[in-house]
């Protein structure tokens, strides 16, 4: 049996919270394949057997331009999985890449969530919320729920 293939697209602009969950998984599966939305806008995700899409929370929602990407590139019926950062938890900040995932008859296998430091928008005026994280747990965290979506 052929090990199956993961990708995670991700959008990790402003302090690279994102990203650093993104780094260790790949650390701890050094095949997983990173590919970052901003630099390759179109891509044929048929050879991936599961598809993570990763980014920082924007005003409720993840970056419109990973959203975008997801419309573009995911293929039909894969397995998908979400992870995040955001300056304050809420329920509902998967619910739109959600939609584009069912449209796409995607099995959603589950997200991952945690604080990241976030200076966006009126953030900025405090100096940020969230200061130092994700913390080591956090991006433990997140090492932790892809080795379960992987059966480790």
């Amino acid at each position: 049996m052929k090990p199956m293939k993961t990708a995670i697209c991700y959008y990790s602009e402003h302090h690279g919270n994102t990203k650093m969950l993104l780094d260790a998984i790949q650390e701890a599966d050094p095949d997983v394949i990173l590919i970052d939305c901003t630099k390759k806008h179109e891509i044929d995700l048929l050879g991936y057997d599961r598809i993570g899409f990763a980014s920082g929370i924007y005003y409720g929602s993840f970056a419109k331009q990973l959203l975008s990407f997801v419309q573009i590139n995911l293929p039909d019926k894969k397995q998908v999985f979400f992870i995040f950062t955001c300056g304050n938890m809420a329920p509902t900040y998967t619910k739109r890449i959600r939609e584009i995932a069912e449209a796409k008859e995607a099995r959603i296998l589950g997200e991952y969530g945690c604080f990241g430091y976030d200076t966006f928008g009126p953030f900025k005026l405090v100096g940020g919320i969230k200061k130092g994280h994700p913390t080591e747990e956090e991006i433990q965290g997140a090492v932790s729920f892809y080795r379960k979506l992987i059966g480790e």
